[in-house]
């Protein structure tokens, strides 16, 4: 074989892998740039879905801080409650006492002022009726 054609079949090769080595480039360029696209398509993606969970968290702390306030809230007034009910319930508790004061100092009074007639012969039945007794100087009327 010729030495001409030698060179001519080496350079045709070099030639055509430079072209495929070109080719190769190029398509790698090609799906890079299309990986870089995709890429920054699901980055968008990401963004936007932790937009709107930003959002729904936000609505979510609002709702419990929310919540949270009305608890409080009713708590307060269930402990005013309780604390105004406690108030009336000794209030109540020392009439209670005054009036049982009273009283005794009523009996001993009575007790001074006619001593026996406390020991249970007080002219009343057991329900604090008066008893009845006979007709008495008016009488009945009848009609």
């Amino acid at each position: 074989m010729d030495t001409w054609l030698i060179v001519l079949i080496v350079v045709v090769a070099l030639v055509v892998l430079a072209l495929v080595g070109l080719a190769l480039a190029k398509r790698s360029r090609v799906a890079g740039a299309k990986r870089r696209e995709q890429q920054r398509i699901q980055a968008r993606e990401h963004l936007e879905e932790a937009r709107l969970r930003g959002a729904q968290a936000e609505k979510e702390q609002a709702a419990a801080e929310e919540q949270a306030a009305r608890a409080r809230r009713e708590r307060a007034e269930v402990e005013e409650r309780t604390r105004l009910a406690e108030q009336e319930a000794r209030q109540r508790a020392e009439a209670a006492r005054e009036h049982a004061t009273a009283a005794e100092k009523l009996r001993a009074e009575a007790e001074r002022l006619a001593p026996g007639l406390a020991d249970g012969h007080t002219g009343r039945h057991t329900d604090g009726s008066a008893p009845v007794t006979g007709d008495g100087p008016g009488g009945a009327t009848r009609r």
